[in-house]
């Protein structure tokens, strides 16, 4: 999409500088606003054309059956799905009586710009009535990310050639009509007006609408007030309606004068909260936003992200669309954490319906590592949030037969929500992977109070998980079998060994924490003999290798499966699973998403540098990459093996997920994962980043790039790395001295003098291993324009 002329290459910005009708629903995500508690879709001002309407709340979902041909014991028996709440972000603009429309008149100049430093999208029009009028156009909007429940615009009408009488209406809109979604239709109908109206009012220049849902009880309010500056008198109307509310500004403006609307725009929800306190939230809200003024709110915005650019940037020389990629991915991550305050992080953040508005493993395995390294306060919320499902989860466990907890495949408000167990229920990794960000967090932070309030919980309750869902064999190995890893191509297998190996991890962790915090455990009821018991199992866990091939087996006797016959699919068969059967894929070696070579990844110390090189050549061939979340976890072991230029290409496949629309699905909302993975193919990629024992680097650059510089928090110290020239320079910005590692040589980092070390050359790293044809990575794959 951004290949096209329209889109310039800048470090700091998206900038869309011709309006393209025909992918609006691509640029609608990737224009998206949020702060991790609103989101609000790059939608035209005045609402129309749209490709798909979107305002969420973070949380804010509706009810709708999951009916099956065959019921079973412990199906979910009702889905949960992000609902586009009232719309507040709309304009109407009328001159001399014409409605503003893009589909109508000429349109002289329509320019978008999506400002990463700060936080706000503008517009820039110029636009010649039917009518003969030409005006001029202009807005910003923002999410406040010091403001929660604050989005505020401007908006601003001049002439140009002629007097013109000029009405904005600033609107507020409720179940907005929105495309027929695909699937079930019963979910459509269910989904077509979620929202039953419960009380409106307008006065002045303010407005409120309070909604409820149908079938999930929960309650939303939205307010708005407005600011408003003319060169000439103005009136005003203001209306309100069960579902819409309106306030109309109308005056008469010469060439050069300009009309000058603000809005601001609060939503607060509960579902427990009655209507009169929600009412009151949303207007006390927006009495802080007007006495913080619109100037006020984009120098907070702006302090905000410099702050966070201090701490996050990345940079990269030699690529200037890589470049805008990873500052693109990085600014979409903070949006969809920075406010979240214990709520999840759905895989599409808050740009889109995409899954439903679910939030899945990937949040912990792929975002929680960039914001536990640049804003780890919002790691730490996302993590109080999956507590807060912990009774959910130990139902679940209990339903299923098991101990502890069993944390959903999918999931918006800790509920089960997904209908196909082989690849969700029986996924049970995901329990290990909020373990694994538990420990990630708290070895980064260093914040024991979470550790002794919310991360001895989750551990606890995960480790019980594994105690019973394993057994010891006969000899002493512990197995965990009838597993789904991270590759759905492969369901219910035997000791997956990335599974096996982060369970290992998570049932040491338990045992340790609760040796630090003894009421803790006392609390949750952890004996000694429960603890030994994990201990146990950890030590005996089974991790299956194949001697003949000198290979580990993504799961055991994955390697004496047949391989996938890649010659006889075609190209517009991917991705495979919407063109053939489970059954088949079950049963070949075809890889949908990095699984073992995740395993290399996040469990690096168990494997010797000959294991990953020849794993990561094995698994090559059969891996598909028919999900977004694979690309950087190849770019990251490629680099780490010495295939620099393969892992520049997966790496370049990441960051350009949705900016070049790869999987052809950005309209439904941005692939959050992805990119967060640009981030982690750069940083644990090329910057060797590691976490397994300290804070290790091992840096090397391939022939593309000149230079990467990055930051990171390390324990409340802000660590600044630059690559370049054959050497890398480590600077301790902050804090007291600590001890990091470059290629294996430990060494002491002061405040008081950078280190500057030699990059050591690169070992011959063997063939380049090869991909199914036409998966070869995303420099190679034809983008969607």
């Amino acid at each position: 999409m951004i290949r096209q002329s329209s889109f310039a290459t800048e470090p700091w910005r998206i900038r869309e500088t011709e309006l393209h009708r025909d992918i609006l629903c691509q640029t609608e995500s990737v224009f998206a606003l949020s702060n991790g508690h609103i989101g609000v879709r790059g939608n035209l001002d005045e609402g129309e054309p749209y490709g798909l309407p979107g305002s969420y709340l973070n949380g804010f979902y509706e009810l709708h059956p999951m009916p099956y041909a065959e019921a079973g014991y412990g199906f979910p028996e009702s889905g949960q799905t992000v609902i586009n709440v009232t719309d507040g972000k709309v304009f109407r603009l009328l001159v001399d009586d014409e409605p503003f429309d893009v589909r109508y008149g000429d349109l002289d100049r329509h320019e978008r710009v999506l400002d990463f430093r700060r936080g706000v999208l503008e517009r820039s029009v110029r636009w010649r009535s039917p009518a003969g009028p030409m005006v001029e156009i202009s807005s910003v909007r923002m999410v406040s990310f010091t403001q929660r429940a604050i989005v505020a615009a401007c908006y601003e009408v001049r002439p140009v050639d002629q007097r013109v009488h000029v009405v904005v209406q600033s609107e507020m809109v409720a179940n907005e009509p929105v495309p027929a979604l695909p699937g079930d239709p019963r979910v459509a109908a269910v989904l077509e007006a979620p929202l039953v109206a419960e009380e409106h009012g307008a006065q002045g220049e303010r407005a409120v609408l309070v909604h409820s849902t149908r079938s999930s009880g929960l309650r939303v309010a939205a307010g708005m007030d407005h600011l408003v500056d003319s060169a000439s008198p103005t009136d005003l109307l203001a209306e309100s309606f069960p579902d819409a509310a309106r306030v109309a500004f109308t005056t008469v403006l010469e060439p050069g004068q300009r009309l000058r609307v603000v809005k601001l725009l609060a939503y607060g929800w509960s579902g427990q909260r009655s209507v009169p306190a929600l009412r009151d939230q949303v207007a006390a809200s927006l009495l802080a936003a007007r006495q913080t003024g619109w100037d006020g709110l984009l120098e907070e915005q702006r302090t905000y992200l410099d702050d966070f650019w201090a701490r996050a940037d990345v940079e990269v020389h030699g690529d200037p669309r890589l470049q805008q990629a990873v500052r693109f991915g990085l600014f979409h991550v903070l949006q969809a954490g920075a406010r979240g305050e214990r709520r999840g992080i759905p895989a599409k953040g808050l740009t889109g319906t995409g899954y439903d508005g679910h939030c899945f493993w990937d949040t912990e395995t792929f975002v929680l590592p960039v914001l536990s390294y640049t804003v780890p306060d919002a790691a730490a919320d996302e993590l109080r949030w999956r507590q807060t499902t912990l009774p959910l989860a130990m139902d679940r466990a209990r339903q299923l037969g098991l101990e502890g907890a069993t944390f959903p495949w999918r999931t918006i408000a800790g509920e089960e929500c997904s209908g196909y167990w082989p690849a969700g229920t029986a996924a049970f990794h995901v329990n290990a992977d909020i373990a694994d960000a538990v420990i990630r967090y708290v070895k980064l932070s260093g914040d024991t109070v979470f550790e002794r309030d919310t991360g001895c919980e989750l551990l606890v309750q995960t480790a019980r998980l594994w105690r019973s869902l394993g057994h010891h064999q006969p000899g002493g190995a512990f197995r965990i079998d009838g597993v789904t890893g991270p590759d759905e191509y492969s369901a219910l297998a035997d000791n997956n060994v990335y599974t096996n190996l982060m369970a290992q991890r998570n049932l040491r962790a338990a045992a340790e924490v609760i040796e630090r915090y003894p009421d803790q455990a006392a609390a949750l009821g952890v004996s000694l003999d429960e603890a030994a018991g994990w201990r146990d199992a950890a030590a005996a866990m089974m991790i299956p290798y194949d001697d003949d091939l000198g290979v580990h087996p993504q799961s055991e006797n994955f390697t004496r499966h047949a391989v996938w016959d890649f010659s006889a699919t075609q190209p517009d068969q991917y991705p495979l699973l919407l063109h053939f059967p489970y059954f088949d894929l079950y049963r070949k070696q075809v890889v949908k998403q990095a699984d073992l070579v995740l395993a290399l990844h996040l469990c690096g110390q168990a494997f010797s540098r000959e294991e990953k090189a020849r794993d990561f050549a094995y698994y090559e061939p059969v891996t598909v990459r028919d999900s977004s979340l694979s690309a950087c976890t190849q770019a990251v072991i490629a680099a780490e093996v010495g295939h620099l230029q393969l892992a520049m290409g997966y790496l370049r496949e990441a960051a350009l997920m949705d900016l070049d629309d790869l999987e052809r699905n950005t309209r439904d909302g941005l692939h959050l994962a992805a990119l967060a993975g640009s981030w982690i193919a750069l940083v644990a990629g090329f910057g060797g980043l590691r976490d397994h024992d300290g804070v290790t680097f091992a840096p090397r650059l391939p022939e593309e790039l000149q230079r990467l510089a990055f930051n990171i928090s390390v324990r409340g110290r802000c660590l600044r790395i630059e690559v370049v020239d054959g050497a890398a320079t480590y600077l301790l910005r902050n804090g007291e001295p600590m001890e990091l590692a470059h290629h294996g040589e430990s060494f002491t980092l002061s405040s008081d003098k950078p280190v500057t070390l030699t990059i050591p050359d690169l070992p011959p790293p063997g063939p380049t291993p090869s991909q199914p044809p036409g998966r070869e990575p995303g420099i190679l794959r034809e983008p969607t324009v």
